[in-house]
C-alpha cells in the first residue's frame, strides 16, 4: 500500500477506536496511582494491548509494572513509550494518562502499516517517571538494545516537537543534633532544624553563581516535634539539575558544600544520600522531530521545533534519547497560563481539548510509525545522525 494512503488508514483507525482511547486515558485520569505502584493502569493497558492482538510481557526489568507489548517481527523495530504514573496530591497534573493512551492509540493503529511493510512496533510501559526513572532501569537491563526508534508524546500548553531536558539528580539529607528545653536550656541543645535552614540559605546564595539552565530546590520533611523543644533530626529532599552531566557532576559538589557548611557552623553532624538513578539530558533527534512535525502539523496544529522561553524539567527519556534515536515532543492540551504539574493541568488532562491531545498525538506518531517502515532511506538518516553526535 502507498504510504500517503497508509497515512489516512493508520488516522482513520485512531478516529474509529477513539471513544476506547478516550475511556482508558479517563479510567487512568480518575485512579492516580504513584510510581512503581500502577497496578491499574498497568492491568488496563496490558489487557487492551492483548485484546488488540500484540503478544505481552509483564514485570520487564524487574519492574512490576512495567511491560512490553509487540505486534510484528523484526526491524525496524519501533517503540511507542507509555507513562502512566501520577503525582502526589495532584494526581494526573503532568497528565500521563493521555501519553498512556496515545502510545497504546498509536500502536494499535499502526498494526496496518506493520502488516504491510513488515517491522515490529513496541509497546513499551515505563513506570515510575515521576522522581523514580523507572526508564533508567529499563535501560540498564537493556530493553532499548534492539529498538530502532523510541517516541512519546507529553500534554503541555504548546506544541513543541523536541524538548529541552535537563540532567538531575535526587538528594537526601538528614541533620543529628540534640534536643532541649528551647526556653529554659537551649543552650544544652544543637539545632538540626537551624541548621537544614542554613544550609537553604547558602543554596540560595548559591543560585546567584550557577549556570542559568541549573536548578536546586527541595523541601523540608522533618523540622521537629513542637516549638519548645529544640529539633535533634530534620531532613530534606533535593532535587540538583544541569544542562549537561559533565556540569551536574561540578554542581552536586557546590550543593554538598552548602550543607557542610551548615554542618560545621551548627555542630549538627550530616548525613546524606544522593539518589541512585540520574536522568541525563535530552538528545534529541532533529531527523525523526522534523517527521513528527510535518505529522502533527497535517493535523492543523501549528508547531516549534523548540522555543527556549518554555523551559522542562529532567525526563527519563532523556536516558533513553542516549541509547536509542528518540524524540520527546509536547501536544498542547490547555492555554498557556495553566502551568503544569498543577490541579488546573490535571483537570485539563480530562477535558475535551485533553483529549483532543490524545487523538492528535496517537495520529502524529502513527504517521511518523509509516514514513519509517515505508522509507528505510528515513531509518538509515535517523540512525545516522544519532551516531554522528555521540
Amino acid at each position: 500500500m502507498e504510504i500517503g494512503r497508509l497515512k489516512t488508514e493508520v488516522k482513520n483507525r485512531v478516529e474509529a477506536q477513539k471513544q476506547e482511547f478516550i475511556q482508558l486515558s479517563l479510567k487512568i485520569h480518575d485512579n492516580p496511582e504513584l510510581g512503581f505502584q500502577e497496578r491499574k493502569a498497568s492491568s488496563w493497558l496490558t489487557s487492551y494491548l492483548e485484546g488488540n492482538g500484540f503478544q505481552v510481557e509483564k514485570c520487564v526489568a524487574g519492574l512490576p509494572t512495567a511491560f512490553r507489548a509487540t505486534y510484528g517481527q523484526g526491524s525496524p523495530r519501533i517503540a511507542l513509550l507509555a507513562e502512566y504514573d501520577a503525582l502526589p496530591e495532584i494526581g494526573h497534573g503532568c497528565g500521563h494518562n493521555i501519553i498512556a493512551a496515545s502510545a497504546v492509540g498509536a500502536a494499535i493503529a499502526t498494526r496496518l502499516a506493520v502488516d504491510n511493510l513488515g517491522g515490529s512496533v513496541v509497546v513499551l510501559g515505563t513506570p515510575g517517571e515521576e522522581v523514580l526513572g523507572g526508564k533508567i532501569d529499563m535501560v540498564k537491563a537493556g530493553i532499548f538494545e534492539e529498538v530502532d526508534v523510541a517516541m512519546m508524546v507529553h500534554p503541555d500548553t504548546h506544541n513543541l516537537v523536541t524538548t529541552q531536558a535537563l540532567a538531575c539528580i535526587s538528594l537526601d539529607v538528614e541533620f543529628f543534633g540534640k534536643s532541649a528545653h528551647a526556653a529554659a536550656q537551649p543552650y544544652e541543645g544543637i539545632n538540626a532544624l537551624e541548621a537544614l535552614i542554613l544550609a537553604f540559605n547558602c543554596i540560595n546564595s548559591l543560585r546567584q553563581h550557577i549556570k542559568e539552565e541549573a536548578r536546586i530546590h527541595g523541601i523540608i520533611t522533618d523540622g521537629g516535634e513542637a516549638p519548645n523543644i529544640v529539633p535533634a533530626h530534620s531532613a530534606a529532599k533535593f532535587l540538583v539539575r544541569a544542562p549537561d552531566n559533565s556540569y551536574l557532576g561540578e554542581l552536586k559538589q557546590k550543593v554538598l558544600n552548602c550543607f557542610k557548611g551548615a554542618s560545621l557552623a551548627s555542630g549538627a553532624r550530616l548525613e546524606y544520600r544522593w539518589g541512585d538513578r540520574i536522568y541525563a539530558p535530552m538528545k534529541n533527534n532533529m531527523t525523526l522531530a522534523k517527521l513528527f512535525k510535518r505529522n502533527l502539523e497535517s493535523l492543523g496544529r501549528h508547531t516549534e521545533v523548540f522555543d527556549p522561553r518554555f523551559g522542562f524539567g529532567s525526563t527519563d527519556m532523556g536516558n533513553v534519547s542516549q541509547v536509542v534515536s528518540s524524540i520527546h515532543p509536547m501536544v498542547a492540551i490547555a492555554s498557556p497560563e495553566v502551568l503544569i504539574h498543577t490541579p488546573e493541568f490535571a483537570s485539563a488532562a480530562a477535558s475535551e481539548a485533553g483529549h483532543k491531545g490524545l487523538l492528535d498525538a496517537a495520529k502524529a506518531m502513527a504517521m511518523t510509525v509509516v514514513d519509517i517502515l515505508g522509507q528505510p532511506k528515513i531509518l538509515d538518516e535517523i540512525k545516522q545522525e544519532f551516531y554522528s553526535h555521540d
